[in-house]
C-alpha cells in the first residue's frame, strides 16, 4: 500500500468531522482558515457556525459595518482578523472570486499558507500549505527531522510534490496530516500508533527513545507591559474593547481606564490608555471623538 493510501485509510476512520470540510466553496473555506489562525480548532467551530448564519455570502460579509463584524467576532480575539476578511469580501464582490493562488496572495489580509490553503481546497492544485502542524509531519516524514523548522519548508515542498502526484484525493492528503499532526504527530509523538510509522523517517529516531524534546519550540514573542501591569497590553485592548462593545452609546475615556484595570492610576496610566485607544482607532476597531470612545459605523 502507498503512503498517501495508508494516510487515507486512517483518516477516513480517525479524521475530524468539521463544518468547513467537503466542500469547495472559497468563502467557507476562508473563513475557517482566518477564524483558525491562532485559535483552537474546537473554540472556532461554534464561531464558524454562527457566522455563516448572519454572513452567509460574500455579498451579506461585505455589506456589513466594523460595529457589526466586531460584535460578530466577539470572544474569537484578534479583531482586526474579522474586519480584514470584511474586507477581503468588498473585493471579492467588486472584481470577483480570484481563480490562482496567486490571485489570492495578492488580497490584502492573505498570506502565503492562506492562498496555498485556498488553491488546494478549492481551486484543487496539488499543493502541500504549510503551517506549523503540516511542516511538522512532512519535516518528520520526508526528511527524518524531529523538530523541523522554517528553513526546510523548500524542501517539504519539494518531497510532498511526490507524495500527492498520485492520489485522486490529493486535496484530503493536508487534511488527513492536519489531524493527524494534532492526535498521533504532536511535540511529543505516538509513533507506535502512526498509520505512517513504517514510512516515516523520523519514527525510528523516536522509537528509540533518544530523541531530546526541545522546551521551547518558537520563539516566545516579546509583549509590551506596561510599568506595573500585571498583563501584557494586548489584554488591556482586549477589555477596552469589550467595554465599548458592551455599552451602545460608547464610554468616556475617563472612565474606561477604571473599568479595564482596577488598579488604573489617572496620573500614572492616562498616557498609557491614550495610546491603547489610540491604536485601537488606528486599527479601525474603535472611534474617538474627543473623550467618547464608541464602536465604528
Amino acid at each position: 500500500m502507498k503512503p498517501w493510501q495508508k494516510l487515507l485509510r486512517w483518516f477516513d476512520r480517525e479524521g475530524r468531522k468539521l463544518p468547513w470540510r467537503g466542500t469547495r466553496d472559497p468563502y467557507r473555506i476562508l473563513v475557517s482558515e482566518i477564524m483558525l489562525q491562532q485559535t483552537q480548532v474546537s473554540r472556532v467551530i461554534d464561531f464558524y457556525r454562527a457566522w455563516m448564519k448572519r454572513f452567509p455570502t460574500w455579498n451579506a460579509l461585505a455589506k456589513a459595518s466594523n460595529a457589526e463584524i466586531i460584535h460578530s467576532w466577539a470572544g474569537l480575539g484578534y479583531n482586526r482578523r474579522g474586519l480584514a476578511l470584511r474586507d477581503i469580501a468588498k473585493h471579492v464582490v467588486h472584481d470577483g472570486v480570484p481563480k490562482s493562488r496567486e490571485a489570492w496572495l495578492a488580497l490584502k489580509g492573505i498570506g502565503p499558507y492562506t492562498a496555498d490553503a485556498l488553491a488546494t481546497f478549492s481551486l484543487h492544485e496539488r499543493r502541500w500549505p504549510i503551517d506549523t502542524n503540516l511542516r511538522r509531519v512532512g519535516g518528520r516524514l520526508w526528511l527524518g527531522k524531529p523538530y523541523p523548522q522554517p528553513v526546510d519548508d523548500e524542501r517539504i515542498r519539494k518531497y510532498s510534490a511526490s507524495f500527492i502526484q498520485h492520489s485522486p484525493r490529493f486535496y484530503d492528503l493536508p487534511q488527513a496530516a492536519f489531524d493527524l499532526a494534532t492526535s498521533i504527530c504532536t511535540k511529543t509523538p505516538a509513533c507506535s500508533m502512526c498509520p505512517m510509522k513504517d514510512d516515516c523517517l523520523a519514527a525510528p529516531k523516536f522509537l528509540s527513545g533518544k530523541v531530546k524534546t526541545p522546551k521551547q519550540m518558537v520563539k516566545k514573542s516579546i509583549e509590551r507591559i506596561h510599568h506595573g501591569k500585571k498583563f501584557p497590553d494586548r489584554i488591556y485592548r482586549g477589555r477596552i474593547l469589550k467595554a465599548v462593545r458592551e455599552r451602545s452609546a460608547g464610554i468616556d475615556i475617563d472612565r474606561l481606564g477604571q473599568i479595564v484595570d482596577d488598579a488604573f492610576d489617572n496620573k500614572q496610566d492616562m498616557v498609557w490608555l491614550e495610546q491603547m485607544v489610540q491604536r485601537l482607532v488606528q486599527d479601525h476597531l474603535v472611534s474617538r471623538s474627543k473623550q467618547r470612545v464608541t464602536l465604528p459605523r
